[in-house]
């Protein structure tokens, strides 16, 4: 409810905060879980520095994690401060964490989508790099495929969009913390 000079009375702030906050951390930890499902289910395999590629993949990976690991730091200062709104120091730790959280997250989505139009444009020939496509028919999982490749290439993909779709709610909720604290601190 704004009030008579358009910003938003303290209780609002609170509810509005506390309500983002907790978004911010639900998000942050999806977003983490699925890059830890990536990294673990394809990415450990496929990595190889002398590849572009599967470097490109491996970063854009990383920085997901990361920004999702900011994300999730956003939401609990942005908790805090929506229990203890006088402390000054506090709003401009939730300012920079969710100004941080939000380029993070748009580094990431830009990242993945690269990563995204990479596979689709290689027919995911660099995810299978490290089976060999003689045993792929006997075996799906042997010492030469170390995962299963039937599946790889549609989970690689899910997985991406579905942190593709996370890391765009993480950069809406963290514009959405900015202006909070960007009304909070009168700026």
């Amino acid at each position: 409810l704004p009030s008579i000079s358009g910003h938003l009375d303290p209780s609002s702030h609170q509810r509005v905060l506390m309500k983002t906050g907790l978004i911010l951390l639900i998000i942050g930890h999806l977003n983490f879980i699925t890059g830890s499902l990536v990294h673990g289910t394809v990415l450990r395999f496929v990595v190889n520095p002398r590849d572009a590629i599967s470097l490109q993949y491996a970063v854009a990976n990383t920085a997901s994690v990361i920004s999702a690991l900011l994300t999730i730091s956003c939401g609990i200062a942005a908790l805090m401060l929506s229990h203890y709104l006088a402390p000054t120091a506090l709003k401009w730790v939730v300012f920079a964490l969710s100004a941080s959280s939000s380029l993070a997250c748009l580094s990431c989505l830009l990242g993945l989508t690269v990563s995204i139009g990479l596979t689709l444009g290689s027919q995911g020939r660099v995810l299978l790099a490290p089976c060999t496509i003689g045993n792929i028919a006997l075996a799906p999982v042997s010492r030469e495929c170390p995962f299963d490749p039937t599946r790889v290439y549609s989970s690689t993909l899910s997985l991406w969009a579905i942190s593709l779709l996370l890391d765009l709610m993480e950069i809406v909720f963290g514009i959405r913390c900015l202006l909070l604290t960007l009304d909070l601190l009168r700026l």
